[in-house]
């Protein structure tokens, strides 16, 4: 977990994006803002830079795909194109800027697009009224892509999304939760030896009962020698 800017962002929780979106990001644009962070998968620089056009068509309302321009994202690989979910749509409408702006998130005095460093100091004042700790402006785009691994998306359907430049590296983004691993674990228990036919492949509950009572009954069988009637 980050702390102090150290370590990985936090994966959020459903209770903390609730706690966030309703009481923490306090008005429309920070929520559209940080909305397109986690349902766009993407990164807090790309969020900032958007266009309104990339957003919103000409009469204000949200597009199907929004879009992120190539020179805006990192290392400049490709422009990519992210649909917009309803969640997302539901955020976008309640933010529209007024009049029309040329950047989506216009910057201080109205010159330019707000700065990351800026939504950064948004996010960390939300945080620390919501006494939640470790979370970045990267905890957006982590949880996301964590949540479509657990979902089942091929990774190469993720990546489509992300825009990584490689499987490994997008790897190193995706949560492993000590759950995962005892699920991961417990699943060798279909490796445990028994005297059963190997095609029945007795879980590992089934096995131990069979193994009490053989045990019971051969207790019982004894005491009987011991103890004849």
């Amino acid at each position: 977990m980050k702390i102090d800017r150290h370590g990985q962002a936090k994966i959020l929780t459903p209770k903390e994006i609730q706690l966030l979106f309703t009481q923490g990001l306090t008005n429309p644009r920070d929520r559209a803002l940080f909305g397109i962070c986690l349902y766009g998968a993407c990164r807090i620089r790309e969020a900032c830079s958007l266009r309104t056009a990339d957003v919103y068509n000409r009469k204000g309302k949200p597009r199907e795909d929004l879009i992120i321009r190539k020179e805006n994202t990192k290392g400049k690989l490709a422009t990519r194109t992210i649909p917009v979910i309803e969640e997302l749509r539901s955020l976008l409408i309640d933010y529209y800027p007024q009049p029309r702006t040329w950047f989506l998130f216009t910057g201080r005095h109205g010159r330019g697009h707000i700065h990351p460093d800026s939504a950064a100091k948004i996010l960390r004042d939300a945080c620390y009224e919501l006494d939640l700790e470790g979370v970045s402006t990267h905890s957006f785009r982590r949880t996301a892509l964590t949540q479509m691994s657990n979902a089942g998306i091929p990774l190469r359907v993720i990546q489509k999304i992300s825009g990584h430049r490689s499987l490994g590296v997008l790897q190193s983004y995706l949560e492993v939760t000590p759950e995962q691993v005892r699920g991961a674990a417990s699943a060798l228990s279909l490796l445990g030896y028994s005297d059963h036919n190997v095609n029945d492949s007795p879980s590992s509950l089934e096995w131990e009962a069979n193994l009490k009572n053989e045990e019971r009954e051969s207790k019982l069988k004894r005491d009987r020698e011991k103890n004849p009637d």
